[in-house]
């Protein structure tokens, strides 16, 4: 028997959550679902304990993290997904130039293909007309030989019904001359059925290999225009993030182009533009395609260059820290950005550039200076050991010091600037640049 309270309970379920029918209707039929009252308390009862579950659950691990790290912890793990970052770029950059060498052997290929099928194209044109020439001759020598040959065979009727009335031998004479050339003709007639016949058929195979020859032209041209259409995407994601970073920057990309241009000095020089022409004439939709590509390959090839040559590198690729940066600071401004590292941690350029001090400076210490192209300079202070001289090349990457804390420091650290022009800028700027490109 049930209790009252239950029977309370049933009736406040039951005006709470009604009795609900799920319809669910297809081509053929309709069916439903009935939802009773204890199934939605259930279902509702559950929904809520497993929200309340995640919210204080995520709450437990938010408190946890907020209270279990600390600067040091923070740093390192920024360091090492900034690492992660890098070394992923690089794979991508590689994979992309990959990619690109890839796509330019594959093009070089098509234009041979393309070069082939022109000449097999042209000698199949060729075979095709004297095919016309020869058809066309052949059917007006039939057209005289058939009017000859009924020319004949009314003369022979006439001659015959002459004979029926008359028997002369002359006329018989003639008679049978005109046979003998009657059945001369029809045998000549015979042969040039023959050759026209001939001549119709190697007409017919010429134009079915001309159709199979242009069919073949066309998928070739399908095959190139992919081709054309994976290089010219596999250029413009190589290239744009370098229009990027030199924007980033603040570099001027046409003007680094220029100026790349002027001084290049390296073998082989800009590339040639390609003519695929046969007959001497301009180059046609496909060669513009090709000159636009090989443009934008030596444009990457000028900003790989330019890249070379502008301070797009850390000066460390050991662990380190950031101590300061640029900007105002103990009401001075600071010229530059800190790096901390233990003592003797290997320092190298940044970039390519020629040494023009490599020695001590008041309050920078053991300080490097090296000047790149675009009037850009980078010093590297508070030195322990300086490796390289006064007018030596350096490359990007190359060591030219060991981190210390001569001169003006607090401590163990590199006091790194950039300055454009004579004017300090914030060497961040050119970090934070290339890290979608290096």
């Amino acid at each position: 028997m049930t209790s009252p309270k239950a029977s309370k309970l049933g009736a406040f379920v039951e005006r709470a959550f009604p009795e609900q029918r799920l319809f669910l209707k297809s081509d053929a039929e309709t069916r439903f679902v009935r939802l009773s009252p204890t199934t939605q308390l259930v279902a509702i009862s559950g929904s809520a304990l497993v929200v309340g579950w995640t919210i204080v659950a995520s709450a437990i691990v938010m408190m946890d993290t907020i209270g279990s790290g600390s600067l040091r912890e923070q740093a390192a793990r920024e360091q090492q997904t900034y690492e992660q970052r890098l070394n992923a770029l690089a794979k991508e950059r590689d994979a992309n130039a990959e990619n690109a060498r890839d796509a330019i052997s594959r093009f070089n290929a098509a234009l041979g293909q393309v070069s082939e099928m022109q000449t097999a194209l042209l000698a199949s044109e060729t075979r095709r007309r004297e095919a016309e020439t020869g058809v066309a001759a052949a059917q007006d020598t039939l057209r005289k030989v058939i009017k000859d040959r009924d020319a004949a065979e009314t003369k022979v009727a006439s001659l015959r019904a002459e004979l029926d009335g008359e028997a002369a031998e002359d006329d018989k004479r003639d008679v049978a001359q005109l046979e003998t050339t009657l059945d001369f003709m029809t045998a000549a007639l015979s042969d040039t059925a023959g050759q026209r016949d001939a001549l119709a058929a190697e007409a017919e195979d010429a134009e079915a290999f001309a159709e199979k020859m242009i069919l073949e032209a066309r998928l070739k041209q399908e095959r190139n225009d992919r081709i054309f259409s994976q290089l010219e995407d596999a250029v413009t994601v190589s290239v744009k993030p370098l229009d990027k970073m030199f924007e980033s920057a603040g570099l001027d990309p046409d003007q680094l182009i220029s100026t790349v241009r002027r001084g290049y000095s390296g073998q082989g020089g800009p590339l040639t533009p390609l003519s695929l022409s046969t007959k001497g004439e301009g180059p046609d939709a496909d060669g513009m395609r090709a000159n636009s590509i090989l443009e934008r390959l030596d444009e990457m090839n000028l900003y790989r260059i330019a890249a070379q040559k502008a301070p797009f590198s850390i000066p460390l690729k050991s662990s380190f820290r950031f101590t300061s940066g640029f900007g105002k600071r103990w009401g001075r401004m600071h010229e530059g950005t800190d790096f901390a590292a233990p003592h003797g941690t290997p320092i190298y350029a940044t970039a390519d550039g020629v040494v023009t001090h490599a020695g001590w400076m008041s309050g920078y210490g053991r300080l490097v200076k090296i000047q790149h192209e675009f009037g850009i300079e980078t010093r590297y202070a508070h030195q322990s050991q300086i490796r390289v001289k006064v007018g030596q090349r350096v490359s990007r990457g190359e060591r030219i010091g060991d981190m210390g804390n001569s001169g003006r420091s607090t401590g163990t650290h590199l006091h790194y600037e950039v300055r454009v022009n004579g004017k300090p800028v914030n060497p961040m700027t050119y970090i934070k640049a290339a890290r979608d490109v290096f």
